[in-house]
């Protein structure tokens, strides 16, 4: 039997990041009606909306009624907010207030993707019940954030994620695939970082966890507030470079694994492992290999592959 379903409406906001593109292209893929927004690179594909721009922000919101908006647009590099802290302010603060309360003025279920650097990194893993204690101005900005779309709509789901990597325009999108060049160039040493504790994360799993989340959400009103979403592999810089060099044939002996913690940049959590048992029990999820999602992001930047293409074809 086909049951007849209303169309249900999505609001994607940094769409044209790394993990906005997943996003519009999961809900995209599943029967949403999906529309993206973004800033700098956003034509001809998606809405060109200044998310500080609050009468732009209203527009598009009450033109388009979405049932559910995924907030992905932040200043999400450490290192850039410590630099541009009122920028980064702006736009992790303010611009996800102002979208908290479109939300609730329309009634629509606001997704506020956040960060495992909320945690110190001294007791991992962290529930959603403990208590943040971020150590850099990044991870203050995003609590911040998380509290203001929570005080502005308590409709909101916040997810906290870790660090990100998929499919990339540029390697330096995620700060997992900005190591590829490091791996191939295997002429010339380079330090890893082999002291803070990662958890890669597929941006594609993370967008099949808020669709699935919206789609419960929208069967289940008492679905709301923070929850967390990570792989499981626990990994330093150093270890996810060997995994990219073995995942590609390529030798790895000429990555050194540097324990000290690193004294350059914004502080970073040594352990912020993310609890996920929230959403496990509520039969969300997906996990995609390390290696496998990696080969697959990685592929098109392979420097050599011409050359194994006119040996095997």
């Amino acid at each position: 039997e086909d049951v007849d379903i209303p169309s249900r409406r999505v609001l994607i906001t940094g769409a044209t990041g790394l993990l906005g593109r997943a996003m519009f292209k999961e809900f995209n893929e599943n029967n949403w009606n999906t529309v993206g927004c973004g800033y700098r690179r956003a034509q001809p594909r998606f809405e060109h909306i200044n998310l500080l721009d609050s009468i732009a922000v209203h527009d598009i919101i009450h033109d388009f009624q979405p049932h559910v908006i995924v907030h992905c647009a932040a200043e999400r590099r450490p290192d850039v907010v410590e630099g541009q802290p009122d920028a980064a302010s702006q736009l992790n603060v303010a611009a996800s207030a102002n979208l908290a309360k479109e939300a609730a003025g329309i009634g629509a279920f606001l997704v506020y993707i956040s960060t495992d650097y909320v945690f110190d990194g001294t007791s991992p893993p962290y529930k959603e019940t403990d208590v943040p204690n971020p150590l850099n101005l990044y991870g203050k900005t995003k609590l911040e954030g998380e509290k203001a779309v929570l005080e502005n709509n308590e409709e909101t789901a916040v997810l906290r994620i870790p660090v990100l990597y998929g499919e990339v325009e540029r390697l330096e999108e995620s700060a997992v695939t900005v190591m590829f060049d490091k791996v191939q160039f295997s002429n010339k040493s380079a330090n890893m970082d082999h002291w803070q504790q990662r958890f890669p994360t597929n941006v594609k799993d993370v967008a099949a966890v808020c669709r699935q989340l919206a789609e419960k959400r929208m069967l289940d009103p008492s679905i709301k507030g923070t929850f967390h979403w990570s792989g499981n592999e626990q990994m330093t810089k150093y270890e996810m470079a060997c995994a990219i060099a073995d995942a590609f044939n390529l030798p790895s002996s000429h990555l050194r694994p540097i324990t000290d913690s690193p004294v350059v940049g914004a502080l970073r959590p040594k352990n912020a492992q993310l609890d996920c048992s929230k959403l496990e029990m509520l039969g969300i999820g997906q996990r995609t290999p390390f290696r496998a999602g990696i080969k697959e992001s990685l592929w098109p930047f392979l420097v050599d592959k011409r050359w194994r293409q006119t040996v095997f074809h």
